[in-house]
């Protein structure tokens, strides 16, 4: 039976039991839809060949046989061969690193098993599953509407209609192919913007509209991330530099004459291959590799490539309030009736343990009151609350279950009070509204319950519930009451009620019955979180839509703040030309708090910040952070309570919606550019050097310093190794102390150009000197090249230690750090000594073994750069304070 067919027969009053979906599972598989097939490993070895610059080692190759050198063309091959198989390597490992992250981000759904709401994972949906949709969320499989509450849908990935269209409950028929319209029907991976939704799942997966579509999408291969594509622009670049040297270098071979056809020729391909940085692009996507997953350690999941180096540029952070900079565990620790007449509720989180006090000297008869407010609580609430597998468990907004719990406090029933009257019409909550509510019916009464924020709840009404019943509202008592307690940092919550003979449902004339003083505790390393940042030139804004006396509180706490720093409100936008952006800049320069922020108000800041010269990343976790997020130049979604919305715009997920998480994601940001600069730093460098070599060799009229095949060696021993271990350095302890780098910054900055040419020069200049001693003293040329290949071996190890750092003394960082660097420098000495003693490879190669005397004096001459290397970065740390100097005593 088609999945369509078979899923309409299923009735949805208590849901698939779960023997039912297993057996469905069974028969129509996971609900995921096509994906590309992985490169295999001999796909993979395969594409390693697929590269300008292997071309040219190919063109070596197939030289060296023409000119009778088969040991050399040999060689080259098997040089091609063993870089196939370490560049196979990386990518496979990253490959595998990346499905293991997009595995940790999988979605959830709210799905009727066995007559209970569970939550569940989209890919154990099957057809005849009952679903919850509510705003926010992403449609997890194609579905028939069953009941509708002002659902709207977002279907602009199936249908290019930016436009939210409304649905609502049918009984479906046929999908109009042209558009994939269909009023009570939603399909897989649009998006609900609005409202409430029961549904039935009619297919799932490859069977799914998006399904047949993704049909025709899989195997097309993703662009590449703005900076790989920067990196590799770049990687040409100096390709192309390189190559116009060699170009040079062999115009003044034929001029000086010394050089026949072949040598001139061989050493130019052999060169050009060994200067020329191939590795660089499979060392940054290990770089980046890794960066992903020890970000994935600190909670941080990277949806984009990108990400990772945006996180490493970003100066502002707007995070939201709760469930970042707090522990999102409402408690209800207040009770105010209008009159003033205060409870206090004792008691923590969601185990519904302690108690309401009741205020001293009050008639019983106002206990009632308390009663009425509570169930206005229960009633207007889509969360639940029940005690299963000997623990309270909760699911649903952390403002609804925050009433259920008080309410079990006051030995209430849920079950009872939610039986004892009809829902007619539930007003979902929606973030521009700041309210939600219930239309529920007894006899011939309609009875309208609501809570939300104190400003909308005091709008609606025009009684307040008194000991005696209704009397007329006292709204500046209250809006002082509310204020009060906003000022100590509690969250406030109104709510009203609304009785009436006939059917009406506005939200007017109500009856003000109290509010409710919540607190949400700050999670304790927020605070140092925040002061890291602005160590690290890293700004904090908190955007909230609490009331500006709770939010200027926390903040305060938080040192987001001053006591004289003002609060903007959404209402100071209110009155602002939006078309004006020097207004709105003014308004949002000087402040880090704002409250009561509309959803489009929030882009408006972060748009405000980018204009200001901010790289700004903004946390979220709801459709009206979706704007903002876009917005931004990173998004930041909450993993635990944000919606599919949020997940699916931002460029990063916090798995545990703590802002320490965010900060730390910084941090390996951070640490990941450097990195790649590092690396960057060792091929350039070394590759210079051998260019400059080369040049002071023809300049001076001496023979080549390296044959083609020892440039080869070189090339594979000095960088193949250490430059992918280089990418493993951890951290340095800086990071998050130094201001952050321009998003604009070019990959070859000043600095990097400096230490290129500093260490390059040094590499050249003593090889060159080394060589030419060599060949004055009557040495043979073959056994000077084997002493000048050894030297250049012992520049790349030491080089490889110092670039473990641009700043710090590398006798200041723990040596076993990173053990794969310390592997592979020993590891790269030790190749090149047996090379040194392997028949047949040391006759390719011209080796030959040398003394413990001219190693050690090789040594001596190596070390020397590392003196060099000492000494500038001695200097590079006193320009660092002398302009700290500067900045903090101007003039």
């Amino acid at each position: 039976m088609p999945q369509q067919e078979r899923s309409l027969t299923t009735p949805a009053s208590e849901g698939l039991t779960s023997e039912q979906a297993q057996q469905r599972l069974v028969e129509f598989g996971l609900n995921r839809l096509p994906e590309p097939p992985v490169p295999g490993a001999v796909t993979l070895f395969i594409r390693q060949f697929a590269s300008p610059f292997i071309y040219i080692l190919l063109l070596a190759s197939v030289v060296s046989f023409a000119l009778g050198q088969v040991p050399s063309g040999v060689f080259i091959l098997v040089v091609l061969l063993v870089n196939a198989v370490i560049g196979a390597v990386q990518e496979y490992s990253a490959q595998r690193a990346a499905a293991a992250l997009r595995d940790m981000v999988k979605g959830t759904a709210h799905v009727l098993r066995d007559g209970q709401i569970i939550t569940l994972d989209v890919e154990l949906l099957v057809p005849g599953d009952t679903v919850l949709l509510a705003s926010g969320d992403k449609v997890p499989a194609d579905v028939r509407l069953l009941s509708t509450q002002n659902l709207a849908v977002d279907e602009s990935m199936l249908t290019g209609e930016s436009l939210a269209v409304t649905k609502s409950a049918g009984d479906g028929g046929a999908i109009d192919d042209a558009n994939q319209s269909n009023v009570h029907a939603c399909y897989a991976g649009s998006i609900i913007t609005h409202g409430r939704a029961q549904a039935i799942v009619t297919a799932t997966g490859s069977q799914t509209q998006l399904g047949k579509i993704a049909h025709h999408v899989v195997g097309k291969p993703a662009s590449a991330p703005p900076l790989m594509i920067r990196i590799r622009a770049f990687t040409y670049q100096i390709a192309a530099g390189i190559l116009l040297m060699i170009a040079l270098l062999a115009l003044l071979m034929v001029l000086s004459g010394q050089y026949n056809v072949e040598e001139m020729l061989l050493m130019s391909i052999g060169l050009a291959v060994s200067v020329i940085p191939e590795g660089l692009p499979a060392a940054l996507t290990v770089a980046l590799a890794i960066g992903m997953s020890r970000m994935a350690k600190n909670s941080v999941i990277i949806r984009r490539l990108l990400a990772v180096e945006a996180l490493g540029s970003c100066t502002m952070i707007c995070s939201d309030k709760t469930g970042t900079l707090t522990v999102n565990e409402l408690t209800i620790r207040r009770v105010v009736m209008p009159d003033g007449a205060t409870y206090h509720v004792d008691g923590e989180g969601v185990a519904p343990g302690g108690t309401v006090l009741r205020p001293e000297q009050r008639p019983l008869e106002c206990d009632e009151r308390l009663n009425e407010l509570c169930m206005a609580g229960v009633l207007a609430n889509e969360s639940h609350l029940d005690y299963s597998g000997g623990d309270w468990v909760s699911d649903g907004d952390i403002v609804d279950i925050a009433f259920l719990v008080m309410a079990k406090k006051l030995g209430m029933s849920i079950r009872t009070l939610r039986s004892q009257q009809e829902a007619i019409a539930l007003i979902p909550y929606e973030s521009e509204k700041a309210y939600s509510g219930v239309v529920n019916r007894v006899g011939d009464c309609t009875y309208i319950y609501a809570k939300g924020s104190p400003e909308q709840m005091l709008a609606m009404c025009s009684l307040m519930q008194g000991c005696d019943g209704p009397q007329p509202i006292d709204k500046q008592a209250i809006e002082r009451q509310f204020v009060a307690l906003a000022s100590q940092g509690y969250r406030i919550i109104a709510l009203a009620r609304k009785v009436s003979d006939e059917d009406d449902h506005a939200l007017q004339d109500m009856v003000f019955l109290g509010m409710v003083a919540m607190i949400d505790p700050l999670r304790h390393e927020a605070a140092d979180a925040i002061a890291q940042c602005r160590k690290g030139g890293i700004e904090v804004a908190m955007i909230t839509g609490d009331h500006p006396a709770t939010a200027k509180s926390i903040a305060l706490e938080l040192g987001l703040c001053s006591t004289d720093d003002t609060v903007v409100t959404g209402a100071d936008f209110a009155g602002l030309d939006e078309t004006r952006n020097d207004q709105i800049d003014a308004l949002v320069h000087p402040a880090r708090v704002f409250a009561r922020i509309a959803p489009k108000q929030k882009a408006q800041i972060v748009a405000s910040f980018i204009r200001q010269g901010h790289f700004v990343a903004v946390t979220g976790d709801g459709v009206n952070d979706a704007p903002a997020m876009r917005c931004a130049n990173a998004g930041i979604a909450m993993g635990k309570r944000g919606t599919d919305v949020a997940r699916e715009t931002a460029d990063l997920i916090i798995t545990d919606d703590n802002f320490a998480s965010i900060v730390a994601g910084i941090e390996q940001g951070r640490v990941v550019y450097n990195n790649i600069r590092k690396v960057i730093g060792l091929l350039v460098a070394t590759g210079f050097s051998a260019i400059l070599l080369f040049f002071l060799c023809v300049l001076a009229g001496l023979p080549m310093p390296l044959i083609a095949v020892q440039l080869l060696w070189l090339n594979l021993v000095a960088n193949g190794f250490q430059d992918v271990a280089l990418a493993f350095e951890p951290k340095e302890g800086h990071e998050l102390t130094e201001r952050p780098r321009s998003p604009g910054e070019p990959v070859m900055e000043r600095h990097l150009i400096e230490h290129v040419l500093v260490v390059g020069t040094v590499m050249g200049l003593i090889a060159f000197a080394q060589f030419e001693w060599n060949i004055r003293q009557g040495i043979p040329l073959e056994e000077a090249r084997n002493l000048t290949l050894m030297l250049m071996v012992l520049f790349g190890n030491i080089h490889a230690l110092n670039s473990r750092s641009e700043s710090r003394s590398v006798f200041r960082i723990p040596l076993f750090s990173n053990p794969f660097l310390i592997l592979a420098v020993p590891i790269a000495q030790i190749v090149h000594i047996l090379a040194m003693y392997t028949p047949g490879l040391r006759d390719v190669l011209a080796l030959q073994p040398i003394t413990l005397i001219e190693w050690a004096q090789l040594a001596a001459l190596a070390l020397s750069l590392l003196v060099i290397e000492e000494a500038h970065k001695a200097l590079i740390r006193w320009r660092a304070k002398r302009n700290a100097n500067a900045i903090g005593h101007p003039g």
